[in-house]
């Protein structure tokens, strides 16, 4: 009966919205959701492209400089959209990083960011022989695809809520984020 009452009391509370309205404001008036927009298909088509010359480079032993070519654009592209995202998430939620909405979101960015820059580290020193180079390579993609999930579930979470929210205004937000 207890734990009937405090599932029924959590339902009950409402939850915070991934945006407060003055946050949603800000995020629709920034330059830099736009070119977040931009990026972040831009950087997956980069992955997709690059795992596929990484795993064809470890399978047959051929195209070692496509597939290092491949690794250090989607590199670049990961250093861009992390960038602009922590000006865009400072124009919206006041915080270069961190924010609550995105909390998690950054903890496993941070992970991403360590690992594509062990990457360049290996490649630049040349600290581990190529194979090995394009392992940790696979590595890094195995987080980033870990992160683009986050935020893909957390978008598409968000969006629904809106979406119920201006359906029936008077109902509470049914998602939140929570650090």
């Amino acid at each position: 009966m207890a734990r009937a009452a405090m599932s029924h009391a959590s339902r009950a509370t409402p939850a915070r919205p991934l945006y407060t309205p003055e946050e949603r404001i800000r995020r629709d008036r920034s330059p830099w959701t736009i070119v977040q927009a931009v990026l972040a298909p831009l950087q997956f088509l980069a992955f997709l492209v690059s795992l596929w010359l990484v795993l064809r480079f470890l399978r047959t032993g051929e195209g070692a400089d496509a597939a290092t070519v491949s690794v250090l654009v989607k590199t670049a592209l990961l250093y861009a959209i992390m960038v602009t995202g922590a000006i865009w998430e400072r124009e919206v939620f006041g915080v270069w990083l961190f924010a609550r909405s995105f909390f998690w979101e950054d903890v496993v960015s941070m992970a991403v960011i360590a690992l594509h820059t062990a990457y360049l580290w290996a490649w630049l020193t040349g600290a581990i022989d190529l194979r090995a180079q394009m392992l940790l390579a696979l590595i890094a993609y195995a987080s980033y695809v870990v992160n683009a999930l986050q935020f893909f579930l957390k978008l598409r979470a968000a969006r629904r809520a809106a979406a119920e929210a201006d359906a029936d205004p008077t109902a509470p937000a049914r998602w939140a984020s929570q650090p």
